[in-house]
C-alpha cells in the first residue's frame, strides 16, 4: 500500500507501446492524505486540471487512465503488460484511444473528471486494488460510459483480481476489450451491462485454427 509509484518507469513502458501519457495528480498531497481523505483522491489538483485543459480535440472514444490506487506495486508490475494486450483488441474493434493519463494519488472516480475534461465517450481506469494476504499486487479495471463528475459505482463495470496468480493479462484484456466495445455500442455501462465476455471467449477458442 505504501510502495512507491514508478511514474517515470510506467511512462517509459507506455511510450514503448507508442503511447504518450500525460501525468496528473489528485488533490491528495501525500500518501497519508490519500488514505485519510478518499475525497481528495477523486479530484484533480489545480495544476493537473490546467495540464488537461485544452487537450480535448472533440469527442474521443476512450481515455485510458492508469492510476496507483491502493496498490502502486500492482500498477508497476502489471499495467503496461495489460495495456499491451488491450491495445490490439481495441484497434481490431475500431476503438480509438484518444488520451492516456497516468494518475498519482488517485481513486477510481478521478477517471470521471478526467474523462469529462477530455470529452471521452468512455473512461477505462486501471488501478491498484487494496492489497490482500494472497495478492499484494492485484490490479483492477473500472469502465464507465459517459464519464462525468458524480458517477457512482453502479454505473461502472469492474474486472478485478488481475495479477500473476489470478486473472492473467491476456484474459483480462479480452474481458476489458469486450466490455468497452459493448458499452460504446449500447451506450451503457455498470449494472445495465452484463459481462458476457466468457461466452465470447469460449466461442473464440472453439473456432478452428
Amino acid at each position: 500500500m505504501h510502495a512507491a509509484f514508478d511514474v517515470a518507469g510506467l511512462i517509459a513502458s507506455l511510450g514503448a507501446l507508442g503511447l504518450a501519457p500525460v501525468p496528473v495528480s489528485s488533490r491528495a498531497a501525500d500518501r497519508r492524505d490519500y488514505l485519510r481523505r478518499p475525497d481528495l483522491g477523486r479530484m484533480l489538483d489545480a495544476q493537473s486540471r490546467q495540464s488537461l485543459a485544452g487537450r480535448a480535440r472533440g469527442r474521443s472514444d476512450l481515455v485510458l487512465v492508469i492510476a496507483d490506487g491502493l496498490s502502486p506495486a500492482a500498477v508497476n508490475h502489471h499495467a503496461a503488460a495489460l495495456t499491451g494486450e488491450l491495445l490490439p483488441l481495441l484497434a481490431q474493434a475500431g476503438i480509438a484511444v484518444g488520451h492516456v493519463v497516468v494518475a498519482s494519488g488517485a481513486r477510481v472516480a478521478l477517471g470521471d473528471e478526467i474523462g469529462e475534461m477530455l470529452q471521452a465517450r468512455m473512461a477505462a481506469v486501471l488501478i491498484g486494488e487494496r492489497p490482500g494476504l494472497s495478492a499484494p499486487d492485484s490490479l483492477g479495471a473500472y469502465l464507465t460510459y459517459d464519464p462525468r463528475v458524480g458517477r457512482n459505482d453502479a454505473e461502472r463495470n469492474c474486472v478485478s483480481n488481475i495479477h500473476g496468480s489470478g486473472l492473467g493479462s491476456a484474459e483480462a484484456a479480452f474481458k476489458i476489450g469486450w466490455l468497452i466495445r459493448e458499452a460504446l455500442t449500447r451506450a451503457i455501462s455498470g449494472v445495465a451491462l452484463k459481462d458476457e465476455s466468457g461466452e465470447a471467449m469460449a466461442a473464440r477458442l472453439a473456432k478452428p485454427v
